[in-house]
């Protein structure tokens, strides 16, 4: 008798148990990640160095719309010491696995600095970004090594 209250009750708690670890990942993740549930507004800083250049930080803000378009951006940035007020705009895709990319032209006063490509992953229910410079190139077409990295948090 307590054999089968025993093997009754562990299959009562196995059943439990992976129902609630099926359950689990699909609350944990939260909602899909897209352009829609990325658009708003954004706060950034991006610290690295340009190799041969020297260290490069910035501090701003920008905005994502619902179609893939970042606009309204922002910061300012010193790169080896040289302060900078940019501007930037571009575009950004959003995977469903939350990686994504953004291609951004940066401005400093009208003139263009860089074309940037970053790599880009979204946590936290889509309320931060992180990323890395993939690519930066001058005006000129002169390639940049990069090693810098972006953290951003939803407003």
């Amino acid at each position: 008798m307590k054999t089968k209250i025993a093997r009754t009750w562990m299959a009562s708690l196995f059943a439990v148990v992976l129902t609630v670890g099926m359950a689990a990942p699909a609350h944990a993740w939260g909602p899909p990640c897209s352009t829609a549930s990325a658009a708003g507004n954004w706060s950034l800083t991006d610290q690295g160095t340009v190799l041969g250049i020297g260290p490069r930080t910035a501090v701003g803000i920008f905005t994502l719309d619902e179609n893939g378009t970042l606009v309204n951006g922002v910061a300012t940035s010193s790169l080896n010491g040289t302060i900078a007020k940019e501007t930037y705009s571009g575009t950004y895709t959003v995977n469903p696995d939350c990686t994504g990319t953004i291609n951004v032209k940066i401005y400093s006063d009208g003139t263009e600095l860089f074309a940037v490509t970053l790599f880009t992953a979204f946590d936290e229910e889509v309320r931060h970004l992180r990323g890395i410079f993939t690519s930066v190139v001058t005006p000129s077409g002169t390639k940049l090594s990069t090693v810098i990295n972006l953290d951003a948090r939803k407003q």
